[in-house]
This record gives structure tokens, sequence and C-alpha cells, in this order.
């Protein structure tokens, strides 16, 4: 049995990605699609004392609307220094951030301060904080595996080229995923059912899910993030 799940490359992307992630044997980073402006591609929130706050990598669109994700660059360098100080100022009070979280970050961003390509900087983060988390899943860039025509024909190549059993697949494809081609070439669909994780009090007193897996890991300990 071979599990396969597909998604978009994500950057700094919450605890469901993960979650995901862990549950099959290999997970593709789907970098070959378009860049979507103003998504989680290149974004991601965090929580602070006065609510959630963006953390955005700025890229080079301009006049490049149909370029895709593993096309797309970095704009201006300075991000990482912005983003860690954002994140030092947003943690500082946490109970795993001095002592863990905060040294791993500093070594994070310092291996992806001068990278060009947003996919590159995504697969860098998502396979640090993988490591953290004990999660021993294969990562792939799509650009890596077989390509061809149709959203669910470009799937299915990648699933058999991993010699998938079963292709574990996010919610959103529900309103296009043909689930009997898939099942035409032996390989059986299931769907991710993101559960609900245990909860933690942020900074601003609130418990808003929908953040970055770093604002979990400033609270949690790794073995509490599921």
């Amino acid at each position: 049995m071979t599990r396969v799940a597909i998604l978009q490359s994500n950057y700094i992307p919450w605890r469901g990605y993960f979650d995901l992630i862990r549950k099959v044997d290999h997970f593709v980073i789907y970098d070959t699609v378009q860049f979507t402006r103003r998504d989680w591609r290149n974004r991601n929130r965090i929580s602070t004392s006065a609510g959630s706050i963006w953390l955005t990598i700025p890229v080079e669109s301009t006049g490049k609307y149909h370029q895709t994700i593993n096309e797309t660059r970095v704009a201006d360098h300075t991000w990482a220094d912005t983003h860690l100080r954002s994140l030092k100022h947003a943690f500082g009070r946490a109970p795993n951030f001095k002592s863990w979280l905060g040294p791993r970050l500093d070594d994070w961003y310092a291996q992806v301060r001068d990278e060009p390509l947003l996919s590159a900087i995504n697969r860098s983060l998502i396979s640090n904080v993988m490591s953290e988390l004990g999660i021993k899943t294969t990562l792939h860039n799509a650009q890596d595996l077989p390509k061809c025509d149709g959203r669910n024909e470009q799937l299915l190549e990648i699933c058999k080229a991993l010699g998938a059993t079963t292709y574990l697949s996010g919610a959103a494809a529900l309103g296009y995923l043909d689930v009997g081609l898939f099942q035409s070439f032996g390989i059986s669909v299931e769907w991710m059912a993101y559960p609900t994780y245990p909860i933690y009090t942020q900074a601003s007193g609130e418990n808003d899910p929908a953040v970055s897996i770093l604002d979990t890991l400033a609270y949690l300990p790794p073995d509490r993030v599921f």
C-alpha cells in the first residue's frame, strides 16, 4: 500500500497541512500550477497580542499573470529578517519560544534568506518543520515528476509515477476530482478530514486554529500538535 498526497506550495502552512503529510508515504509540493495572488503560496498568519497579522514574502508578480509557483521569484530579500523579527516579537513570551522554537527559527530563516525562488523557500521550511514533528514522509516537487495536460490527468500521472495505491485528497478537490478515473487505474481516493486539534491560548487570549504551524509550535510541544 502506497499513499500519496499532492498540495500546492504554501508558506509556513497551518498544522492541518502537516497532518495530511504525515498520513501518506509520498507528499508532492504542487509547484507547477499557476501562482495565485493574495493566497497561501507566499503568506500566512500568526497571532499577536493585538490579534492576527499576515507575514508575506514579497514576490515579482507585475505583468507575470501566468507564472507558475516554481517560477515565482522573491522581490525583496530583506523579507526573512523582517519575518524573523515579527515572529520573535509575537512569540517572545510563548512557552516554547526561548528554549526551543526561537533558536530553530534563526537557523531555518538563515537557510532561506538568500534563496530567490518562492517554492524552494517553502520546501525548506516545510522540511524543517517535518523533522521537528518526526514526520518521515518523502517530499517531492511536482516539477521533478511526469507532466501532462488536464487537471485530473496530471494528478493521476504523479500518483502513477510514485506507485500510489491510494490518493489522499484535500476537500477543495471535491468539485473537480474524477474519482472514477483514478479507480480505473487501481488507485483508490480518500478525502482528508481535519479533526478538532488540541487548543491553546494565544497572546491575544483567543484560539484561532487557522494560523501558521509556527504559531502552534510556539505554544505546544511537537507531540501535542495533532
